[in-house]
């Protein structure tokens, strides 16, 4: 049985420990709110942009684009992988590990070849484990996401697609539901889905005026809405990230709490045999001289 001496230790290891999850808990509740409100901002750009695309796409069935192109057969793929660079986030990066493994395991039977695009440096550290070649990388994003450094790593993918030595382009994060829950999906970035371009399920028939050209709209157009794409899911899991660490190390704390309780107990329960042992050896020895 541990003496009082090392449980105290143990006690004061634990406190210090609580420390510190109750101040990461607070850090985080307070980037939580930011990251939010970057992430909402975001999303009606993204969804408005994706019904333009859908119907421009659609009025424009003449206009020929990259993008925009029907891919019959796919033996390449091109993945970016938006995880978070710190850890102690609970199991949001392995629940989008959980899914690319699932992924990419379904990918290699079929014969496909991967290469993929890594944000964030547990995405990194986990295509590089699992033996994925990673073309392009970008790390220490912050808090906040910004968007000039994140265009040098996705442009490789985006001209790799272009230049056909890629078939289609998918994009994993984590989607930001509610504090509690964060849900990890892995969307076709390009070509464009079909759910996008037949984005109006009405009968109505779109048309535009185009200034300059058609193909130079519709060119800056699709970068925007791939750029917007690429935001949006890095915001989505900025806020995914703030959230889980938070409920993180607020279950930390609880549990800190639980265990220093334990672990008083134990002490006074110790502290209480010793007084006993040592009254009970004095009333012994108290007997045998008389």
């Amino acid at each position: 049985m541990p003496s009082t001496k090392e449980i105290r230790a143990k006690i004061r290891s634990v406190q210090n420990t609580r420390k510190i999850t109750k101040a990461m808990e607070m850090v985080a509740a307070s980037k939580m709110k930011k990251a939010q409100d970057r992430m909402r901002a975001a999303r009606p750009y993204g969804d408005t942009i994706r019904n333009m695309i859908g119907h421009l796409a659609e009025a424009s069935t003449e206009i020929t684009h990259p993008f925009l192109r029907k891919t019959t057969k796919i033996d390449s793929i091109g993945l970016i992988c938006v995880t978070t660079d710190k850890g102690l986030a609970g199991a949001l990066n392995t629940n989008i590990q959980r899914l690319l493994a699932h992924r990419l395991h379904e990918w290699a039977t079929e014969g496909k070849k991967v290469e993929a695009t890594a944000i964030g440096n547990k995405g990194l550290g986990f295509l590089q484990r699992v033996g994925v070649p990673v073309v392009s990388q970008v790390t220490q994003l912050g808090d906040r996401p910004h968007l000039d450094r994140l265009l040098g790593a996705i442009k490789v993918q985006i001209e790799a697609f272009q230049k056909g030595e890629v078939d289609v382009v998918y994009l994993a994060y984590s989607r930001f539901i509610n504090a509690m829950k964060q849900e990890p999906v892995i969307e076709q970035l390009l070509p464009l889905p079909k759910k996008v371009i037949e984005a109006d399920e009405k009968t109505v028939s779109w048309d535009y005026i185009y200034e300059p050209s058609p193909e130079q709209v519709l060119k800056v157009l699709l970068k925007r809405y791939v750029e917007a794409l690429i935001y949006q899911a890095v915001a989505e899991n900025m806020a995914s990230e703030q959230s889980a660490r938070m409920v993180a190390m607020k279950a930390a704390s609880d549990n800190a709490k639980k265990l220093i309780d334990d672990l008083q107990l134990v002490y006074n329960k110790t502290r209480q045999a010793g007084i006993t042992k040592e009254i009970t050896e004095i009333v012994g020895g108290a007997a045998a001289v008389s």
